[in-house]
């Protein structure tokens, strides 16, 4: 049968996972899919930061639940699903949100243990949040999962166009980043028999609140849109991986950069 579009994009009845659900993407990819119908489960180490934004959307007639998950840690991960599991019987989508920067110096006298920290945060966490997502998709032949990427998955940044009162991320979150993209890859080749598509979203700069407004300007300078970004501007693509709409995409990156990537 033939879904019009807007059948396409529906996840009522769906239920998923959002880990750093508590961040300002976090918050916008868990209102695109409540939004569409979903029931989402939010999760990160800051539980009372969950069930803040948790209840904040509730009250505007979201269903949403936040618990605290640690995503480095498997059996924390493997709580959250089975919880879902339990509570819904099935698990649809999950966005592996959670992640992070924790760069505090640079070559030549960079800490390596915030290197691992970084890997640990960004890409191991995906890794066990991608495997238990999936091993409970596995028997509805069918499912989405989402991991986030980064333009620093295929590009360096320059340590000149940041001003010091700007924390960059560093070589570690680039090679943490770059190392999400190709698992994304991996990973949809791995679950391609059992229906369940892997797919990376890229995004650019979306500054925060607090950002230096002379660093956020000079991002805005280099962005072919000559805008900065904002958490909505990626919900279109979200909703398109999650749903119906996006089931024969899978192995792919969706850059979300205002055009940063094509000088």
């Amino acid at each position: 049968m033939t879904k019009t579009v807007q059948e396409l994009f529906d996840l009522t009845g769906r239920t998923a996972i959002v880990t750093g659900g508590g961040t300002h993407l976090g918050t916008a990819f868990t209102e695109a899919l409540c939004d569409l119908g979903a029931k989402v489960y939010i999760a990160s180490r800051r539980a009372e930061l969950c069930q803040e934004v948790a209840q904040r959307l509730r009250g505007r007639g979201m269903d949403v639940l936040a618990m605290r998950c640690d995503v480095t840690e498997e059996s924390q991960v493997d709580a959250l699903v089975d919880r879902v599991m339990n509570e819904n019987g099935r698990l649809d989508i999950a966005v592996c949100n959670a992640g992070g920067s924790f760069t505090t110096g640079y070559p030549p006298d960079a800490d390596i243990d915030e290197f691992r920290r970084t890997l640990e945060a960004n890409l191991t966490g995906t890794y066990i949040t991608a495997q238990s997502a999936g091993r409970a998709m596995i028997p509805a032949k069918n499912g989405s999962i989402i991991t986030l990427g980064s333009i620093a998955s295929t590009l360096s940044m320059d340590p000149r166009i940041y001003n010091s009162e700007f924390k960059r991320s560093g070589p570690p979150y680039i090679a943490a980043k770059g190392g999400v993209l190709n698992l994304t890859r991996a990973m949809a080749a791995e679950f391609g028999e059992y229906g369940i598509t892997v797919n990376c979203i890229s995004p650019g700069q979306i500054p925060r609140t607090e950002t230096n407004a002379d660093q956020v300007e000079t991002f805005r300078k280099m962005i072919p849109l000559q805008r900065t970004g904002v958490s909505q501007d990626l919900k279109g693509t979200v909703a398109l991986l999650a749903s119906d709409a996006g089931t024969w995409i899978t192995g792919q990156e969706f850059r979300v950069d205002g055009g940063w990537s094509i000088w």
